[in-house]
């Protein structure tokens, strides 16, 4: 799934590359994506793109007084492309969902696209992002965050910190990959309660979401989009490295895996040794 680093990098793209550049036209290749009927798709068409940015895990292209808002899910992605073809998608053949022909039908541009068969991919064409529903509940941005703002975030809350991290309600741009390696970082396990840490464990934790979302965004930016998810997972410590040593310890990473995602810890550095059972609901063993 694209994460805070990744859009960010996507819309630093869109900045160099489409910025200053006219929509010819917009391709839907599946409507399901397009999750606004007003304005339709059609009023893009003529207008110049005027900059990319991100709110959390959305990606926002501006067009004047219209933003095209994107939220890639789970296997969404973008394809820049210096010549399109110029002919119009078919609707539900191949993964392309949505296509920006800029300046003209054979210029350059970009798919949206989405692999599998459960999609998420969502698109709106509004004239705030904040009539987004789902951008209009974001919590503070995780490059932002600091201690004092995790303890107010967390007080009194008896979520287990993997899911606190996860929820965009909280902190906006931490999903499951960035998560185990933020948690790994700070040394604490995915299953601490969020309201029962102590000063000293908030100030390692926004430390180390600073220090793992800036990193990634630095690896991040300025490459192709093609090279994106490859450059993800060069990064990554502990997450999708089961079996693997820890670079830390030397530990063996290990894995709890739920009935649609899964994520990585190493029990020397995060658990005191203690393996986690792999059980939503579980404890640590004893």
């Amino acid at each position: 799934m694209p994460e805070l680093p990744e859009v960010e990098a996507l819309a630093h793209h869109l900045r160099e590359h489409a910025v200053g550049s006219t929509v010819f036209r917009l391709d839907v290749a599946s409507l399901s994506v397009l999750k606004t009927a007003m304005p339709p798709y059609t009023e893009l068409h003529g207008r110049e793109i005027t900059d990319a940015t991100r709110h959390g895990k959305h990606l926002d292209v501006v067009l004047g007084d219209l933003h095209l808002v994107v939220h890639l899910a789970r296997a969404g992605w973008l394809r820049w492309s210096d010549g399109l073809s110029p002919a119009p998608l078919k609707p539900g053949k191949g993964p392309i969902s949505l296509r920006v022909h800029l300046e003209s039908a054979s210029g350059p541009g970009f798919d949206l696209t989405e692999a599998g068969t459960k999609k998420g991919l969502a698109v709106w064409i509004v004239a705030d992002p904040s009539e987004v529903a789902s951008v209009a509940r974001l919590g503070p941005d995780a490059l932002a965050i600091d201690a004092s703002q995790l303890r107010e975030l967390f007080q009194g809350k008896g979520t287990r910190l993997k899911w606190a991290l996860t929820d965009q309600s909280l902190i906006a741009g931490i999903g499951n990959a960035y998560s185990d390696e933020i948690m790994h970082r700070a040394k604490l396990s995915p299953y601490a309660t969020v309201g029962k840490l102590d000063e000293g464990a908030l100030e390692v934790l926004a430390e180390a979401i600073r220090e793992v979302e800036t990193d990634a965004v630095s690896r991040s930016v300025g490459q192709k989009a093609a090279r994106l998810k490859g450059e993800k997972r060069s990064g990554l410590r502990v997450h999708a490295r089961t079996g693997l040593p820890c670079p830390v310890c030397g530990d063996t990473i290990r894995e709890i895996s739920f009935a649609d995602t899964s994520f990585q810890y190493c029990a020397t550095c995060q658990t005191g040794g203690k393996a986690l059972a792999d059980r939503r609901m579980s404890r640590l063993l004893k």
